[in-house]
């Protein structure tokens, strides 16, 4: 018997060292780790959501967030309650601005940010994303009867930007390598930055063109604004924040947004808030796909660079 025991011993001794070569382990909920344990143990997770960047995240009539990151994050959690095995995963919605959406997501008030955050190696520093929904240039919007289409055309003028943003980091880099003279207003969010130009307070609105087009769209008259065709960068990756080193968590993450953009439903889901009447008002950004975004909807990447996004 003695001798049986050790040979049994050998052997779990020997399976476990070759589950640990292959990378196998057994899936216990005590082996979870990061922002996987805490969703597992509280039965919820916490969204942060933005109100006003049309159509990623905002508020329709009755106040509740909606947008095309919103579904996103909404399909994470569908992944999520697989992986974990759970009924059910309650979902706290937590407002963010651009300025306090690192700061709780680091501290764990959040764990998942829903919005149309730009990735960029300065932000990977502190946060990390998921896979690339969307690609966004910084340019600016202003009224038509100004005449504005070029930077240097904002030369000693007012201009506004949201303050936490790349953009406005971008608008003060530019203006103190050109000299441009530019009053750089720091505008609490979009829709106040927006609401500037809307009364002459600044001339401009710098921000992403996808978010330019739709305070555009909104205002009480399209026709009167025009968003720049000179642009302070190339086109950039917008996606989910998520904590850095928690490389768990985002597997799952990476796992249900390529499944979601490499399936039919992606497209689908892209052409529902870009090119299809959206609340509250019913209105068509009309902004379809690029080429771009098809490739890397097939091929998925969470890289900064704006150049891995190029199409050969």
């Amino acid at each position: 018997m003695r001798r049986l025991r050790g040979i049994s011993l050998a052997l779990a001794a020997a399976y476990i060292a070759a589950q640990a070569i292959l990378g196998v382990a057994p899936a216990r909920a005590e082996e979870l780790s990061g922002t996987l344990k805490k969703i597992k143990e509280t039965g919820s997770i916490a969204l942060g959501y933005r109100d006003s960047s049309i159509p990623f995240s905002y508020l329709d009539d009755s106040q509740k967030p909606v947008g095309y990151a919103m579904d996103i994050c909404y399909a994470i959690v569908d992944a999520l309650k697989k992986e974990l095995k759970l009924d059910r995963i309650a979902i706290e919605l937590v407002p963010v601005s651009s300025s306090t959406r690192i700061p709780l997501l680091a501290n764990g008030t959040i764990d998942l940010e829903c919005g149309s955050t730009t990735n960029n190696p300065e932000r990977q520093r502190q946060i990390t994303f998921s896979y690339t929904h969307f690609l966004t240039a910084t340019r600016f919007i202003s009224k038509k009867a100004n005449k504005l289409d070029r930077i240097e055309d904002l030369r000693g003028k007012s201009v506004v930007a949201t303050s936490g943003t790349s953009n406005i980091k971008m608008l003060i880099e530019t203006n103190a390598a050109r000299n441009l003279g530019i009053n750089v207003i720091h505008a609490k969010d979009h829709a106040e930055a927006f609401l500037m130009v809307e009364n002459d307070r600044a001339v401009a609105f710098v921000m992403d063109d996808i978010l330019l087009a739709a305070f555009k769209v909104g205002s009480k008259t399209p026709d009167a604004y025009a968003i720049s065709s000179d642009a302070f960068s190339k086109p950039e990756p917008c996606g989910i924040m998520l904590r850095k080193d928690d490389a768990p968590f985002k597997k799952v993450v990476d796992a249900a947004t390529s499944a979601l953009y490499r399936s039919p439903e992606g497209p689908k889901l892209y052409d529902k808030w870009f090119i299809s009447s959206i609340p509250p008002k019913g209105l068509n950004l009309n902004v379809p796909m690029g080429a771009e975004l098809r490739y890397e909807f097939a091929n998925p990447s969470d890289s900064s660079d704006p150049d891995a996004y190029k199409v050969m």
